[in-house]
């Protein structure tokens, strides 16, 4: 019996990118040039670096639906990226990309079947694992973006924002104590 699958996969997805979206709102347009130290992503590359990792994962598990990852040129792939990280784009292009990719990607992990996500993958030799299986790969998409959810959480305090899901708990617990005050 299967209790995580694709439909479970695209779902939690989706709230990954939800709350990565809302980060992105949350920040101001001038502080997407902000860097939190000199040799790292601003907030306008961290965020395209987001939305530009899903389409590693459909390259290599839908397009190619490769079995391995021998002769795969990482060092291509990431240099194309790059770039695109680096191109300049407003705060409403870059929600965009972020807004796009995700419905892209989420509708295609809906069409998953168990079979596709339990095939195996082989990495190069000498890796360690020396395989994994597409989920656990794809999983990994979402276990990415959660990384740097986190790090654009800091940043929000650093440029004076109050994150969202702090926002949030803080409105839950002002809210039960009212209730309590008032039973």
């Amino acid at each position: 019996m299967t209790y995580y699958g694709a439909k479970e996969l695209a779902e939690s997805f989706r709230t990954v990118r939800k709350n990565t979206l809302i980060i992105a709102e949350d920040i101001p347009e001038e502080k997407y040039g902000y860097r939190a130290a000199p040799d790292l992503r601003s907030v306008g590359e961290l965020l395209t670096h987001i939305s530009n990792i899903s389409g590693l994962a459909e390259r290599i598990h839908g397009t190619e639906r490769r079995t391995t990852l021998e002769g795969f040129d990482f060092p291509a792939f990431m240099m194309q990226a790059l770039a695109k990280e680096k191109q300049p784009r407003s705060k409403a292009a870059t929600i965009e990309l972020l807004r796009k990719g995700g419905d892209r990607f989420a509708s295609w992990l809906d069409s998953l079947t168990e079979e596709i996500l339990s095939e195996r993958v082989a990495f190069p030799a000498g890796m360690t694992p020396p395989n994994k299986t597409r989920f656990e790969m794809i999983l990994g998409v979402k276990e990415h973006e959660m990384h740097h959810r986190g790090q654009l959480m800091v940043i929000e305090r650093m440029v004076g924002v109050v994150p969202h899901l702090t926002r949030e708990m803080h409105a839950r617990i002002a809210a039960m104590t009212q209730a309590k005050a008032t039973a």
